[in-house]
């Protein structure tokens, strides 16, 4: 999925206000960076002012003892300079690497409170530049934008302001050119607007591809579609080097004009300052003062449109970055009730669930679940089993109806500690870049070792974790791929049981595991179970057959609910899922 929303403005007061905010905690580091970018400013003249000093009273004098104190003068400037710009450029980095630390911890902070169905409709890829290319630039209006802008700001109108005392038809003569550099940046600025949003849209499409493709490398490789892959991947790679191209084509025009107009300046002032000088209006050093004023009027107004690139790019990604922060897609938490103990009792009241409008995908269910009972969900791909689950958690919203927890509706229970209640296994399991122990336990440091090695037992796992070099301090690779499906499996029964829930939920947990690690896991399944209320869904009937309830769903609706010996005896829907089964396994 490309990523096709091209956004932001040359510039946002609003977002520049945004991004403010966020320096308040520094504000000591920013007002350092603001005295040090005003001595900055104020010292630009001075090394003009002293070479016009030198040359025309010791230099046209031969006055050697007066030039050699003049040298250790400048030396002295010079040095001044150099520590005040290395103590500015430190605390503005500083200050920008700072205020995004605290935004990128607010924005994955948003991102892990968005409901799943902003997952569903948002590529991960777009989601990872947000974080991480899109800061980086916004970091940039700090370090080396905002503050950098009202330093050259600052220093040209000093500048300008010593030149027009020291003479000012000599600094008129220097900006007759001025209209055509300020037409040529006008014109620059508009240009590079566009450039720098086809980069960030490049980068984020490319971002997104190689997120999923790499993630989905198995599938590729399978079906041999390396080669159309490769081919997807140069298209998108082209427009991403013909983006940066374009922004480095409107660089390649622009400075070789502005250096023209720099010389078109120094000429004028040399033919000028000749004159002046023949007719001893003015004194050499002034013309030589001048020279360098030219530099350093233009140079600021060179980097000014460096840093107005920077300012641009960076109002780009911020408003890439608030736009992340400004969805509303999270589950509403206003729910305060937290009981001392939850039996487990789960009833469906009415309930209707749609993804999209009104595209039904569970319709007026009904069915209640007493505390320690067993439920097992039946029902063909696409009936709404996996949402029943989903909605239970609260990981979307129904449209209609309520579900009741020990009878009180879930939504006036604190999301947290709802979903701390309930413990899922699913059957496609996710383990982290991490240590079996940190997979199980996620880092909770309340879930000590012996829980952890108590649960492995009880599951039957204990001996295969012993077994792995460093048994529990085993570093499992991306997405478990060091381990088998059933051990993965495994590990995740183990992470359910240790967070102690009172409701399990097993969805199709059994279906990606081999016969002996399946009936491992049966026998330890009455030990899992026990004291708690249980969910399970699952395609093989044999796992589920001494469920206390078996509700069979079909497009969205209840068709039949009772026991295993219940349904077979109704001889409709259940009976023929199961004769299906059992005869295509020739049972």
């Amino acid at each position: 999925m490309k990523d096709t929303k091209i956004v932001g403005k040359a510039y946002d007061s609003r977002l520049i206000a945004r991004l403010t905010k966020y320096m308040r905690p520094y504000r000591r580091i920013f007002w350092v960076s603001v005295i040090l970018t005003i001595l900055l400013a104020a010292v630009a003249p001075a090394l003009p002012l002293l070479i016009e000093h030198t040359l025309d009273r010791y230099i046209l004098s031969a006055n050697y003892s007066g030039l050699t104190t003049m040298l250790i003068i400048m030396l002295l400037l010079l040095i001044a300079q150099t520590v005040i710009r290395y103590f500015h450029t430190l605390t503005t980095n500083t200050l920008g690497q700072s205020v995004i630390r605290d935004i990128r911890i607010q924005v994955f902070n948003h991102i892990t409170n968005l409901r799943l169905k902003y997952f569903d409709n948002t590529p991960i890829g777009r989601l990872i530049t947000r974080t991480i290319s899109d800061l980086e630039t916004i970091s940039n209006i700090f370090s080396e934008g905002l503050i950098q802008i009202i330093g050259d700001l600052l220093q040209l109108v000093v500048i300008l302001g010593v030149m027009f005392y020291t003479d000012w038809r000599l600094t008129l003569i220097v900006l007759i050119p001025m209209p055509l550099m300020i037409g040529a940046t006008y014109v620059f600025k508009e240009a590079m607007k566009s450039a720098f949003q086809s980069v960030r849209l490049w980068v984020s499409n490319l971002n997104t591809f190689l997120q999923e493709h790499i993630s989905g490398m198995g599938l590729i490789q399978y079906f041999a579609r390396e080669e159309q892959e490769i081919r997807k991947f140069e298209a998108i790679n082209k427009e991403h080097r013909n983006a940066h191209i374009r922004a480095n084509w409107y660089f390649s025009i622009f400075f070789p004009v502005l250096e023209i107009i720099i010389a078109i300046a120094t000429g004028l002032l040399v033919w000028y300052g000749s004159k002046q000088i023949l007719g001893d209006v003015i004194s050499p050093g002034v013309v030589v003062a001048f020279l360098m004023y030219i530099n350093m009027i233009f140079r600021p107004i060179r980097e000014l449109i460096d840093k107005f690139n920077t300012l641009q790019m960076g109002m780009v990604s911020a408003e890439r970055i608030f736009e992340v922060l400004d969805t509303k897609e999270s589950t509403p938490n206003k729910g305060t009730y937290k009981p001392d103990h939850v039996r487990g009792e789960i009833e469906f009241k009415n309930v209707w669930f749609a993804y999209n409008d009104e595209k039904w995908i569970l319709k007026d269910v009904n069915f209640k679940v007493r505390a320690g009972e067993t439920l097992a969900l039946v029902g063909a791909t696409g009936a709404g089993k996996s949402s029943t689950i989903n909605i239970l958690s609260r990981f979307y919203e129904i449209q209609k109806g309520e579900i009741l927890l020990d009878g009180v509706d879930i939504r006036t229970y604190d999301l947290n500690f709802l979903r701390k209640t309930i413990a899922t296994v699913l059957q496609d399991v996710f383990l982290f870049s991490d240590t079996v122990l940190n997979n199980i336990t996620l880092r909770d440091p309340s879930i000590h070792k012996k829980n952890v090695i108590e649960a492995a037992k009880k599951v039957g796992a204990y001996d295969f974790i012993m077994r792995l070099p460093n048994d529990f301090n085993y570093e499992v690779q991306e997405r478990g791929a060091t381990l088998s499906a059933g051990q993965a499996q495994l590990v995740s029964f183990i992470r359910a049981l240790v967070h102690d829930p009172k409701i399990l939920i097993l969805d199709e947990a059994t279906s990606s595991i081999d016969t002996e690690t399946e009936q491992l896991i049966q026998s330890a399944i009455d030990n899992l179970m026990e004291g708690r209320t249980a969910i399970v869904i699952a395609h093989r009937l044999s796992t589920i057959q001494k469920a206390d309830k078996i509700i069979v769903l079909d497009k969205g609706e209840i068709k039949e609910m009772g026991s295993h010996q219940e349904l077979l005896a109704l001889d409709g829907h259940y009976k023929n899922l199961y004769d299906l089964q059992f005869n295509s396994i020739g049972i």
